[in-house]
Parts: structure tokens; sequence; C-alpha cells
């Protein structure tokens, strides 16, 4: 069920497009509206590797997909997936006027300028001119570089350190062809030609100026290790690429000897050989289009030709403009396809093609006549483009051909800078003359680097006898993505860890100094209390609707809106405006959000057949990209436009009645659905059917998360267990019962997961405990449980958005702030602080929410049906700090975490 990543970009797994789409119709010929344009150029492919990968019997016409209309630039567009969700909901027997949908028309302007990162907010000195570079697809500060000296380097951008390098050397040359070992013995000099992290980020790949490709294996820790030594192709290795056919990691290359090449990438095994361009392949774009996956390949004479994995020839041939050096990229979501290239005479040109029919859609204006080198471009947010020409970095807009700005990055740049975005486009890094790189920012990407250096500890302050590899730091505080999480609480095991990272201990006379000193640190600190309203900012959400509890409360995607459900099955969603109070539009305590409607004036209700509302168990999942919204009230599920607010369609009738929704990462027509009656069903949205009932747990099913990284889903109940389940074969892995306080086993309580941006630990939430737990082995790591200044049972908590903090609310009105690392409570939120005085004092916090990009922003959805956004002020810009650490290390720098022989570590006193 997993669906392929992207090419171009490659980000990683999970990306959500519109739900259920259409199945591909059969067509003659793959790729069918290129090739209504084009000579039929059937060349053989002569050779294959053993393992064979079989394309479906009837390919589907891959390249036609409807545009993105031009004035509607954010939203979903009607298309023959929208039409097909229309006629499936119709033949559920749902009325015209429930499934009616003519798309959003959402205004001109959402985006601007100011999304552009453009300013420039660190330096990295790489020592040798950059080739290639690539944002780490879940950790967004992590930069891999590749160098024209064939070096590679590491760097976390937010500290501007270098976690890893390696400079070019053969692993293994007496198991190369002997082509290659004459090219290395009669000249040494490589160069890397491309650098390119896999989808999850665990692999990363190198290909060389001459016959090699290198693969490495990459964790947290600054672990780099060897994994595969290609003798890929006779020449240079012009480019490479992941891509997963069949579910099967793979790694794409092209080269100087006009072939393209797919290789296992576990084994290193060659899979496929497809031969037929008459020129070096210069780039190669795998992507996917309706369960069927292909290549575009580019050579230097211009051609583009497509190949599917069946060994019968290319599909396409075709001339790129400028007819020389040409890459390939789809925009993030897969939906529109552009080429960037420069001809011999030095002529560069960006453009738009129409898959549809193989032609050009529009050539983007604003290079210079003659460029000094081979231009190189990027993509980012579905909606800009950027291209390094003149010394400068240039921008479009995607529908527009015109020039939108330049910016020279304070100068100093490459004539032809090599450039690259991380995935969310907040971060740009682009090559420099002086064999540097600068890291552009836009605000989001200005608070990405705060957030890091705000867990970074100071080293200025370290003494210089006592300061840690600052490398093994950086790889496990880099956010967001795979982290370390814990912290060790003992000084003992600090001093210890210092001396193995080669710190000089010194006498044991210091080493009790140090702890000393400590203790005094730890006797000077107090707890951050916020009691009064004036310590914080908070905002109270207009509402003219029926008051009733908030049961669920999440943050849209983009951070623009918030999204609650009331006990009485009717959605409430707020928008923040953008304006110049609010130059990002995203949600903010400090200007107030407008209670959303459409111009129909309906009301997102979920169907609640006989029962009654307040008794069921309310539980809502958001697409991806913030179009639709999966809920379920005690009823029927479900699927609502958020745009229209309309019912596309709704299954699962009761009984039993859906209790929790997930949608799985990397297919968004799999729904993981848990239940009243204790069961799990995965259910396909596309054809209507339950494909797997899973059985384990002995009450209702009260929280589930999946890990794409790990290809499991966790699951939790009321009977206060865990369950760990494999995705492939939805087989049950492991299970746990939670470790509860002696006597307090509450009866029927929920218990939820949600898993950290590694993908490996994961939060559990009961009433008697916040707890960290390890998916691999079910291992509870640590534990916290209610006790002095929060001894109220727990309502609900939630990871920050980049896992650094965990927010907790408790039944008396409180909210703690925890580092996440250690469980240690940095902050204490009085209910004074956000609820006016003339609130009963029975309200309290039944959700909380974190912002999707802003870590120290969350929302509280309160039992009087009440929404409350709370910010720190503006000049603390945190909430509180932790315990000062022992050895003078910051108190919220990542470790590893601590596991006793029970698992269990109460609060600190």
């Amino acid at each position: 069920m997993a669906t392929i990543p992207k090419g171009g970009g490659f980000p990683p797994l999970g990306a959500h497009g519109p739900p259920f789409q259409a199945a591909p119709a059969p067509v003659a010929t793959a790729l069918a509206g290129w090739m209504a344009n084009a000579t039929p150029a059937p060349h053989p492919a002569v050779s294959a590797g053993p393992i064979g990968l079989s394309a479906p019997a009837n390919p589907a016409a891959l390249l036609k997909r409807p545009r993105t209309p031009p004035n509607a630039p954010l939203g979903d567009y009607q298309s023959a997936d929208s039409d097909h969700i229309l006629k499936r909901a119709r033949t559920i027997g749902q009325s015209g006027d429930e499934v009616s949908y003519t798309g959003p028309n959402l205004p001109q302007g959402l985006y601007s300028q100011d999304d552009l990162p453009k300013i420039v907010a660190r330096t990295l000195n790489q020592g040798s001119p950059v080739k290639s570079m690539d944002f780490h697809p879940l950790q967004q500060t992590i930069l891999l570089v590749g160098t024209h000296v064939g070096e590679i380097g590491v760097w976390e951008v937010g500290s501007q350190e270098r976690l890893a390098h390696r400079n070019f050397k053969v692993w293994d040359l007496g198991s190369c062809s002997a082509s290659m070992q004459a090219a290395v013995l009669k000249d040494p000099l490589v160069s890397v030609n491309r650098v390119v992290w896999s989808p999850d980020g665990s692999l990363f790949g190198v290909a060389y100026s001459k016959h090699i490709v290198h693969i490495y294996s990459f964790h947290v820790g600054n672990d780099l290790r060897q994994h595969l030594e290609i003798d890929a192709h006779v020449g240079g290795v012009n480019d490479l690429a992941f891509s997963h056919p069949n579910k099967q990691l793979c790694i794409i290359t092209c080269g100087d000897d006009k072939t393209i090449k797919v290789w296992d990438a576990v084994t290193g095994a060659r899979q496929y050989t497809f031969e037929g361009h008459e020129a070096p392949v210069y780039s190669v774009c795998p992507h996917y289009k309706e369960n069927i996956q292909f290549i575009f390949s580019t050579a230097v004479d211009g051609k583009i030709k497509a190949w599917l994995y069946d060994l019968m020839g290319s599909r396409v041939d075709y001339d790129a403009p400028g007819q020389w050096c040409t890459t390939m990229a789809y925009s993030a979501d897969g939906t529109r396809l552009f080429s960037c290239g420069t001809s011999k005479e030095r002529e560069s040109f960006l453009v738009e093609w129409n898959e549809s029919e193989g032609a050009i859609k529009r050539t983007y204006q604003g290079f210079c006549k003659r460029s000094l080198d081979i231009v190189q471009f990027d993509t980012t947010k579905n909606r800009f483009l950027a291209a390094g020409d003149e010394y400068l970095i240039k921008f479009w807009d995607m529908d527009n051909t015109t020039m939108l700005t330049t910016v020279d990055a304070d100068g100093g740049l490459a004539s032809t800078p090599r450039l690259r975005f991380n995935k969310e486009g907040s971060l740009l890094a682009v090559s420099t003359s002086d064999n540097g790189i600068k890291i552009l920012v836009n605000a989001d990407g200005l608070r990405l680097l705060r957030t890091f250096d705000n867990r970074t500890f100071d080293a200025a302050r370290v003494p210089s006898d006592t300061k840690v590899s600052v490398v093994t730091q950086m790889a496990s505080v880099s956010t967001p993505g795979p982290q370390t999480v814990g912290g060790s609480d003992r000084v003992a095991s600090t001093v210890s860890m210092a001396g193995l990272n080669g710190v000089d201990s010194r006498s044991v006379g210091d080493k009790v100094r140090v702890a000393e000193d400590s203790v005094d640190k730890n006797k000077n600190w107090k707890l951050t209390e916020i009691i009064e309203p004036a310590q914080c900012r908070s905002l109270r959400l207009s509402d003219n609707l029926p008051t009733s509890k908030i049961s669920r409360l999440i943050y849209t995607n983009s951070g623009v809106a918030i999204l609650a459900l009331a006990s009485n099955a009717v959605h409430k969603l707020w928008k923040w405006q953008r304006n110049d109070r609010n130059a990002s539009g995203k949600a903010t305590a400090s200007i107030p959000p407008q209670l959303w409607q459409p111009a129909s004036g309906i009301l997102m209700t979920n169907d609640i057949s006989d029962t009654n509302p307040e008794d069921a168990v309310p539980c809502f999942a958001l697409s991806k990209n913030d179009s639709y919204v999966m809920s379920a009230s005690g009823g029927k599920v479900s699927l609502f436009n958020m745009m229209t607010f309309k019912t596309m369609t709704t299954f699962m009738a009761p009984p039993p009645p859906a209790t929790f929704l997930a949608f799985h990462p990397q297919d968004n027509n799999i729904i993981a659905i848990g239940m009243e009656d204790s069961t799990i069903q995965i259910y396909n949205v596309r054809v209507d059917e339950v494909k797997s009932k899973l059985k384990g747990h002995q009450k209702r099913v009260t929280g589930l998360a999946f890990s794409h990284v790990l290809n499991v889903l966790v699951s939790s109940g009321a009977d206060a267990q865990l369950c760990v389940w494999g995705t492939d074969g939805w087989e049950r892995l492991r299970n746990k019962f939670l470790q509860l306080p002696a006597g307090r086993s509450p009866p029927q309580a929920e218990t939820r997961v949600q898993f950290h941006q590694d993908q490996i630990h994961f939060l559990v939430v009961h009433e008697t405990q916040i707890a960290i737990y390890e998916a691999n082995k079910l291992e509870c790591l640590k534990q916290w449980i209610p006790a002095e200044s929060l001894s109220a049972p727990i309502s609900h908590a939630t990871y920050s958005c980049d896992s650094q903090l965990i927010y907790a609310s408790f039944f008396d009105g409180a909210v703690g702030v925890f580092h996440a690392g250690s469980l240690r409570l940095r902050c204490r939120i009085s209910p004074s602080s956000y609820l006016s005085s003339n609130v009963s004092s029975g309200v309290y916090p039944l959700v909380i929410a974190a912002h999707p990009s802003e870590p120290n922003q969350f929302a509280l959805g309160l039992s009087d049906g009440s929404v409350h956004v709370l910010e720190p002020l503006e000049s603390e810009g945190k909430w509180g700090t932790g315990p000062p650490a022992e050895n003078g290390l910051a108190s919220n720098a990542s470790t590893v975490l601590t596991t006793g022989t029970s698992g269990l570590e109460q609060a600190p006193r």
C-alpha cells in the first residue's frame, strides 16, 4: 500500500494528495500524451540484472492530470479525483446537495514575497567549490554537501557545525572494473556530481565523476557508515536518485556511458539497464502517477526520454529547450513538471511542461543572455521556482513567466550558484564564490534556527576542560526530525560521559567540585510559574455558535487555522488572515482569528444516527493538505470538504462506532479506524472495503499513531494496553500494559499515543502519567506521575512541533510544560493566567494542540466550549527554562534516554 516518493525534490513519504484517487484508465501505450506528438523510439534495453520488477499489464496514461487553475493557487480544484469522489458518494446514496462540489474560489495574493527565504542567517565554510546540496527530508536543518574535489560534508546549519566529513576514496579497488582502476590510477582527482538523501533520510547517495557511486547510512549521533560502493558506469556518474518501484527502495543512476541503471538499495544488485540515449545521460527524474512508476531522463544532446520498469524501451523521444544539459523536477505535490537547462551557447531555459500534450506550457523570462555555467534550479511550496544566475538567486511564481524578484544574499555568490530548498521552503542553501554556503531564511526559517539556538548550549559558558563534543550534541538535537529523546538526571553519569567524549577528567577533586557546583545551581533555580494574565499572551477565540465542550482540537498543517470538534458533533474552524499586523497569516495569540463559515452558512456536523453525541467518543483526522477532514461522533464516519463544509460521503455505520481515526502516512486511501468494540479496522476508502481487522485490545481503542520509518502502527486503548502492529501484513508484533501507579486504575480512561519526530520513540498519555516509549522493543524509557505542583489527573498532552517540549493539561485547569527528553517540568501555567475571573472554577482543558511550526504556541479546548491560544511573552520567547544541568551543559540539550530495570522514573522533586 505504500506510495512512491516523488522525483525531483525527493521528499519523505507521507504527503497527502486529494483522497480516493480514481483508478487508472488503461490505454494502449503509456505516456500517451507525449507520444501523440513524438516519434516513437523503440530502443531496446538489452541487459537486465537478476531481479525483475514487473509493470502493470495495462499502464495508465501517466501524464494526464489537470493543472491547477491560475486563479486558485492554494486550493484543491475540480479534477478526475474529485469527480470520482462525487460519483462514489452518490452510489452510497447521499443527496445531491451533500456532495455537490465546485472547488474553493480562493483569492489571489495568499502567497507573497515574504514567503521566500531572502535573509542571510548562517554562513558555512565548506573549503572547496560546492557542486551539489540536499537538505535532510526529516531533519530540516541538516544539509548534505558534495564538492568539486570529491569531498562530502554533513552540516547542521543551525549551529554551523560540520557533523561528518569524508574525502573521496575507493573503498575496495580490487572489486572495481579494470577501466575504473585505470581511470583512478591515471588521474586520482574526482569530483562529486550529485548528492541526495533517501526518502526517509537513513541513507544518502553520492555520484562521482568517475564510475563510482557511494551509499552511506546516516543516523543520529554522527553515525556515518559505508553502506554500498557501486561501480556504476563507464566514465562519470552524472546523476543519482532514490525511488520505490514495487515498494522496494532502489537507486537510479545515469552516466557518460549513455545508460540509466537501477540498483537494489540494500544489496547493490543491478536490476535494470535502460539503453537508448545516443549521448551521455545528464539527469534522471523518477516519478509515479496513477500507481505507475517511471523515470524521465535527459541527455547532453537535449533528448528527453521516459522509461517504465518493463525493459520495453523508452516511451518518449523529445527535445529539451537548449538541447544540451537539462534537469527535470516536479513540484512537491507531484502535479507540475518543470525543466531547466543551458545550451552550448550558454543560453538558459526554465520551462513548465504540459504533460498531457508533451509540450512546453510556459517559458520563464529573466535569464542573462549568456550564463557563465550550467544553471541549477529548485522548486518550493508548490508555488515558487528559484535558479542561480548572474551571481544572483532569481525567483519566479510558477503561474507567472515574469521574474518575481532577485536576491544577491549580501554579495559573494558564485556566478551560477548551486541552490537547494529544505522541504518546508523556509531555508535556502546557496553556494558562494569563496567555497562557502549561505543559508537564507524566511520568517519561519528564522524561527526554526532560533528554536535550535534555544536548545543548544552556549559553548562560551562551558569551561574549556568540560566541553563535550559539539558534533555529537548537534547530531542529537537537530530539528525537526530524528532525535534521541531523553536526558540524564544524574551528575555522575554526565561526568563519566564527558570522559568518554575525550574530556580531561583531571582529578577526583575536580569531579566533586563540578558536582557541588551543579547542586548549587539547582538550589538557585526556580520553576517558572505563570499566574497572572500579564505573564503570557493568551487569546480566547470568539464563538457565536452554541457552546458545548471541546472534545477534539487540532491546528491545520499550514498553521493558519484551528479546527475543533465539540461534543454536540459540530466542528468549528477559526482562520487567521494575512495582513499588515500578521504578515505570515499564521495562528497567533496576538491577533484574533475569524470563526469561518462558507457562504452557504452550513455547519460541519457529524452523523449522530440514534446516538447521543454527548455520550459518544468523538474523533477526527485531517488530510495533509488541509482539504478534507474525516470525523465521527458516535454515528457514521463523515468526510467533509474543509472549504465548503459539505459532506463528501459517509461510511462505517455503527455499531460499533468509530473511536479513533488515523490516515496511513504512505497511502491516503488507507485509514486505520479504532472501534468501540476494541478492534482496529484497516479500511480502504477507494474501494469501500475493510482490508484487515486487528484484534488485541480488551476495551475500546483510544489512540493510533503510524511510524513511516519503522512501518508500524501503535495503538492504545481504554484497557491501558499498547500494541504494535506491522503495516506490511498487519500482524501484531508486541504488546504491553501500562505500568499504573498502585491503587490508581481508573476504568475506561483514555490512553493516547503520539510519535516523536524521530518516528522511533513515542509519547504515551494517560490520566495517571505521561511516558516515553521506544517502539522497537516497546520499552518504557521514562515516566512522569502527577505530584506536588501538578497533582491533578492529566486530561491530555502533546509534543511541541519540534518534539523538544511536551505540553500537558490537567483536570484542575493547570498546564505543564515539560522538557521532552528528561520529562522535567520547565513551566507551570495556572488557569488564572488565561481564564477570566468570572469563569467557573470547574472549567478545565479537555484537549491540547501544538502549533505545527511554532514550538512555543499551543491551544486549549475547554470543558465550557471555549478555545484558547497561549504563547510566552515576546520578551521571553519560550516557556521557562529547565533546571541547570550538570557540568555546565544546558538543561535542554538532548541526551540518551536513561532506562532503569523497571522503566519507571518519577518526576524529579
